[in-house]
């Protein structure tokens, strides 16, 4: 593939989407000339942001775990298709909020799913593809939950505030965070853990640091 793929993972409130615009404005400074996609999942695509709707809103029990791997990998499959794939042959480098290891995590390690069968799922939605780098930033549950508490206190009455994974509750919150550290054993060449507990600025510059040599391809464009 021609372009570069990275993707940001983490548990509730480790601040993916902070860290996603600040590394989308320091690639646009360095390479003006290469093209940057940014995207996020479950969405990304109309469909896919319509099956968002259904995965984050309502009570957290309104759908079996089963369900819930199905419509991800759906939508997901949906974005690989029609904006991740084509922008890698266009050559773009691609920022993603989330991909497979959300659900390897979330629907597989944290409900005790074998997550043999959702990459299973991954092989028929779209051949497994994987991101060139995965960085994940690590925050205890409970400092994140209490993050997305505060943010969410700030939103009016009447909207609706994407709550249904934040409602599963610590110890599911818990086990997320354990399926994150052993994947970052079992994919040590591509994810990266990051310290989300330092301030912004640090975590910005311990990821630039991280994805400045991969970049480098795009030097003599």
């Amino acid at each position: 593939m021609a372009g570069l793929f990275i993707t940001f993972e983490g548990g509730e409130g480790s601040g993916k989407s902070t860290q996603i615009a600040e590394i989308g404005n320091w690639i646009t400074a360095r390479y003006p000339d290469i093209e940057l996609v940014i995207t996020r999942e479950p969405g990304g695509t109309v469909p896919a942001e319509e099956i968002r709707k259904i995965l984050v809103n309502g009570d957290k029990n309104k759908i079996t775990p089963q369900t819930e791997a199905l419509l991800m990998v759906a939508a997901r499959t949906e974005n690989v298709h029609k904006i991740i794939r084509p922008a890698l042959d266009r050559g773009a480098i691609i920022l993603c909020d989330r991909f497979a290891d959300s659900s390897r995590v979330y629907q597989a390690l944290a409900h005790g799913a074998p997550i043999e069968k959702i990459d299973q799922l991954h092989a028929f939605g779209f051949d497994n593809l994987q991101p060139d780098i995965t960085l994940y930033l690590d925050l205890p549950p409970e400092e994140g939950l209490e993050r997305v508490s505060r943010r969410n206190s700030d939103v009016a009455d009447d909207i609706e505030t994407e709550s249904r994974f934040e409602d599963k509750g610590l110890g599911f919150h818990t086990r997320v965070r354990d399926g994150y550290l052993t994947l970052s054993r079992t994919f040590p060449d591509r994810f990266h853990l990051i310290d989300g507990q330092q301030n912004k600025d640090a975590i910005t510059q311990d990821i630039i640091d991280i994805i400045a040599r991969k970049c480098e391809q795009f030097d003599d464009r």
